[in-house]
């Protein structure tokens, strides 16, 4: 069951990148406001770099318009991209030598999970990221 749900019409325009990780912030934000949710520092930074990762291959690689919907549980952040193209993408073998095209590798190493689901029209990308580090809650 999520806590919160929002999602995002991005339209491609210069900016929309920057107001697509605006928009993971606000999110995140409201969810602790209205459920109390706890967001550590590191969750936010993570979230807004798949947001900025999965929104920038979808206006890279995809013609039309890209849709991002964010969710929350009690557990985790679940930050999903649709575009238009079908093609699934694929991690690259690792090369410190190549430069660019790094970004799935990235999102693959800072989520919990990450999964691809094609559509009648395009895919959708779904990344999890786990609210809660191991902390034990007892007195050294």
């Amino acid at each position: 069951m999520y806590l919160s749900r929002a999602g995002y019409a991005l339209d491609g325009e210069v900016g929309c990148i920057a107001a697509a990780r605006h928009h993971a912030l606000t999110f995140l934000g409201q969810a602790h406001a209205d459920h109390h949710l706890l967001v550590p520092a590191r969750v936010g930074d993570l979230v807004q770099l798949v947001v900025s990762e999965l929104v920038t291959n979808a206006l890279k690689y995809a013609p039309g318009p890209v849709l991002m919907e964010l969710r929350t549980t009690a557990r985790e952040v679940e930050i999903v991209v649709w575009d238009s193209d079908p093609t699934v993408p694929a991690a690259r073998a690792a090369d410190p030598g190549r430069i660019g095209q790094h970004g799935l590798e990235i999102v693959k190493a800072v989520t919990a999970d990450l999964f691809v689901e094609q559509e009648p029209v395009g895919k959708r990308i779904t990344a999890r990221i786990l609210l809660t580090e191991t902390i034990d809650p007892s007195p050294a």
